[in-house]
């Protein structure tokens, strides 16, 4: 049974981000994904090191703002982010802001690019 991060986490999303996956041509995925896969999102900052692994994971949304339950996801919309290292909370509280860019990898291969769109969660802890 599909749970959300929401009702795993116990807490509201820390950011929300529009995203749009490449395609294969473009250097990324060959399919698209599934909902709560691992991939982490990198956003640029001058203090973030190359070798910096986030683990900020996506909860994709479907055109009306709930996640997507089953199946494929959408190649570009919306999705609650979530940070999973509470040390992590200061630093990312920090550097984060709305309009910045960042981008899914796995690996060393960047999947979508994305922008930061709403700061919530994060703003209460």
């Amino acid at each position: 049974m599909f749970k959300s991060y929401n009702e795993l986490f116990g807490r509201k999303e820390d950011f929300i981000i529009k995203y749009c996956f490449y395609s294969k041509e473009e250097g990324g995925r060959q399919h698209l994904p599934y909902q709560h896969i691992r991939s982490d999102f990198w956003y640029n900052h001058p203090e973030n090191k190359p070798n910096n692994v986030f683990m900020i994971y996506p909860e994709f949304l479907d055109n009306h703002g709930n996640p997507i339950e089953q199946g494929v996801i959408l190649r570009e919309g919306f999705a609650k982010m979530w940070i999973l290292n509470p040390e992590m909370f200061d630093y990312h509280k920090s550097h984060i802001s709305v309009g910045q860019k960042g981008f899914f990898h796995e690996g060393v291969i960047k999947t979508a690019k994305c922008e930061i769109t709403e700061i919530n969660g994060l703003l209460e802890l």
